[in-house]
């Protein structure tokens, strides 16, 4: 990849808008994830979070405005060519949503089958993908005999199983406890610090997010370290940004050191 190509943003969303029967839902939103970045997406309820997941997998069109990711323009992308485009983005969805009728490792490889990836070629993808998550034990048992944690961290193996340049993570780690919500964003730090994987989550969670931005997975003693301060240029934390949401538009961009000195009204209530 040229200096140049790999400068260029992973994601850029322009002037999105898009609306509803209650009226426009996200209103001229812009903003833009450069490789290995992760951003993370803040806003209260019905503020358009999931939406921006959807609109940047292609899930769904905007009403106008564009979006590019990885250097396709979406908006002109015929669906055939969106469901290739696809096996490029790993997506994390709330809950999980594993399929209930098939076992752990006919979830995970169900992307793969769907590519016609070659059955031999299967086994050893899922058992990587499950080993990555710790859930390499799980292959034979059905989404109903796991825990909540248990189905996020096999929906993020899912997720992974076809190798994504872009993870879309929607509050991955909703409804569980704090201790498993921390294995979650461990297993994302793990993602993101050992292989370079460029990042958008939306959640609810500050903890999970400021997690995300002040601490590194160390690839060497396998442990979550603090980021120094002083270090924070250098980071992690340089490459997490936040995006905070208000009336459909970008109402906030900025590092986890601005948004936490922020003195703003309305961010300061994320905050508390």
């Amino acid at each position: 990849m040229s200096a140049s190509a790999a400068s260029e943003p992973i994601l850029s969303l322009k002037d999105i808008s898009i609306a509803f029967d209650k009226g426009n839902v996200l209103d001229g939103l812009s903003f833009s994830i450069a490789p290995q970045e992760t951003k993370i997406l803040i806003g209260e309820s019905g503020s358009g979070k999931t939406l921006i997941l959807k609109l940047a997998a292609g899930l769904i069109q905007p009403d106008s405005g564009s979006v590019l990711m990885l250097g396709h323009d979406l908006c002109c992308m015929r669906e055939k060519e969106l469901l290739a485009f696809r096996r490029n983005i790993g997506f994390v969805f709330q809950e999980g949503a594993l399929f209930d009728s098939l076992t752990v490792a006919d979830n995970v490889a169900y992307c793969l089958r769907e590519e016609h990836v070659d059955e031999v070629e299967i086994e050893p993808r899922v058992r990587e993908s499950l080993r990555f998550v710790e859930m390499e034990d799980t292959l034979e048992k059905f989404p109903s005999e796991l825990s909540g944690g248990m189905r996020r961290r096999v929906s993020i193996a899912r997720a992974l199983v076809t190798r994504p340049d872009v993870v879309l993570y929607d509050s991955p780690t909703a409804g569980l406890d704090p201790v498993t919500s921390q294995t979650i964003i461990t297993l994302i730090l793990r993602l993101r610090d050992t292989q370079g994987v460029t990042s958008l989550m939306a959640t609810h969670r500050l903890q999970d997010a400021f997690g995300l931005a002040n601490y590194r997975f160390d690839g060497q003693s396998g442990r979550v370290v603090h980021i120094p301060q002083n270090g924070a240029s250098t980071g992690a934390s340089a490459a997490t940004t936040f995006v905070v949401l208000r009336d459909g538009k970008n109402y906030f961009e900025g590092s986890p050191a601005e948004l936490a000195d922020s003195r703003d009204e309305y961010l300061r209530r994320f905050l508390l």
